[in-house]
């Protein structure tokens, strides 16, 4: 999935493409071995990941199958640091299992270094995530502290 373009923008596209196109197992490559992905917002999920290879075990989670996501409405911003962009985007999804359809809220901050991800921050609207997988009993516990 390497390409030429390692511009934050251009690897911030793959990565929303990727998961679009449900290509779960090239998406780790986009990550350096030593990144950090934060989702400050997580509730069921671990918060923090650590290093390529705990990304690449997220991804394969998700190519399980139960969910099926597709980026929409997609706004990139450059900033003033050349590393960093911040991509505003909605997924509109579907539960495998359930056929129910979803959209939910994304902001995800990418800090890439010679064409890798090196760090995240996404902020994903986790409540609607856990509505449209009739989890939100688990993320009021989570945020409960129980």
């Amino acid at each position: 999935m390497t390409e030429p373009d390692g511009s934050p923008r251009a690897v911030c596209e793959r990565l929303l493409a990727g998961i679009s196109s449900g290509r779960w197992a090239d998406l780790a490559d986009l990550y350096a071995d030593d990144v950090v992905v934060e989702q400050p917002f997580g509730g069921l999920a671990p918060t923090r990941l650590e290093g390529r290879a705990t990304v690449h075990e997220r991804f394969v989670t998700a190519a399980a199958g139960q969910l099926e996501l597709a980026a929409r409405n997609v706004v990139i911003h450059e900033t003033t640091d050349p590393e960093v962009v911040v991509s505003e985007f909605d997924y509109e999804g579907r539960v495998v299992a359930t056929g129910r359809t979803f959209s939910l809220a994304n902001v995800q901050v990418l800090r890439v270094r010679d064409g890798r991800i090196v760090a995240s921050r996404d902020y994903h609207d986790h409540l609607a995530l856990a509505a449209a997988l009739d989890r939100l009993p688990d993320l009021v516990t989570a945020y409960a502290g129980g």
